[in-house]
């Protein structure tokens, strides 16, 4: 008599009947060892790939907020060490003597580390971006520029610099691009709390997603939490192994969606690295692809969260179906 059979034959209000009747089936029956919740269900499987599919998703994210964020701490850094010293033409004043008295002055300057001024050629160069090519320039009045690099962790004095300049060369001005930084920090903030909005989305729908599937595994399971119930197995211990069953298919979906992240990550810096081609748009945004230890730490905390998250939800699914059946 199986344990279906002894349910039907006795009232299901006959708590201790049911139970004498399982027992008396599983002493007659060969103790043979076997998981209680199948681990080779469809159920399963469909729940391990929708796991793999949305961590991929929010690793990619991640992984991706991660890699904007340090180009933009670069992008910041370079820019903050270079100051720029503009001399615009004056009437009866040559500029090459100009030029020449601005670099003296930037040199003897503290905290420069190299002064590098630019020719004419080099100025009317870049201006064909905005001009084109091709242009009879020699007439126009052309600014020459000056670029200074600051040496790393020395205090520059630049106020005492732009008064320099403001005293002994005519025509000149010097731009510590503060402007332009700020323009670029306030772009990476709203950049980066951009990103991290999409990862909060992608996240939340992967916690829903695995929420629904587990459930939805859950009450395919039904009968068997019910089996068990009837026939005297504890709450905890029923909860616990559907714990354990559904811990390692978040898990095993998880590493697998962390997993391809990981690799593509680090495909896509190798490859970076050996060619070329890189679009330029990539490159200036992401830089040369290279995911920070903390990117990869980030990817293997969602993957523990997922896990987490299939184990407690299916934990609190067995613990509702017990209760409605008392």
């Amino acid at each position: 008599m199986s344990l279906i059979e002894a349910r039907l034959r006795f009232p299901v209000y006959d708590l201790r009947a049911v139970r004498l009747a399982a027992r008396r089936v599983m002493r007659a029956r060969p103790q043979v060892l076997t998981p209680i919740v199948p681990t080779q269900s469809l159920s399963g499987k469909a729940l391990a790939a929708v796991i793999a599919i949305m961590t991929l998703l929010a690793s990619l994210t991640l992984g991706a907020v991660v890699l904007v964020r340090s180009s933009a701490g670069n992008w910041q850094s370079q820019v903050a060490r270079e100051v720029t010293i503009q001399v615009r033409p004056v009437e009866g004043r040559d500029i090459e003597t100009e030029v020449r008295r601005a670099t003296l002055i930037a040199r003897a300057s503290q905290g420069v580390a190299q002064v590098r001024p630019y020719s004419r050629a080099e100025s009317l160069r870049l201006l064909e971006p905005w001009l084109g090519g091709g242009l009879a320039l020699d007439e126009l009045p052309i600014p020459r520029l000056v670029v200074i690099t600051l040496a790393p962790g020395a205090k520059a004095d630049l106020d005492g610099l732009r008064q320099s300049l403001a005293d002994q060369v005519a025509g000149a001005s010097l731009d510590d691009h503060r402007a332009f930084l700020e323009r670029m920090r306030q772009m990476t903030r709203l950049a980066v709390a951009g990103g991290f909005a999409v990862l909060a989305l992608v996240l939340g729908a992967t916690l829903l997603m695995v929420v629904f599937a587990t459930r939805g595994a859950m009450a395919s399971n039904r009968n068997i939490v019910e089996v068990l119930h009837f026939v005297g197995a504890k709450n905890r211990f029923i909860a616990t192994q559907f714990q354990r069953h559904f811990l390692a298919l978040g898990l095993k979906g998880a590493l697998v969606g962390g997993g391809i992240a990981m690799l593509l990550f680090a495909g896509a810096h190798f490859l970076s690295t050996r060619t070329s081609e890189v679009p330029e748009g990539v490159a200036w945004l992401m830089g040369d692809l290279s995911l920070a230890p903390e990117g990869y730490a980030g990817i293997i905390g969602l993957v523990v969260l997922v896990a987490a998250v299939a184990a407690l939800t299916s934990r609190w699914t067995v613990h509702r179906t017990l209760a409605s059946l008392d």
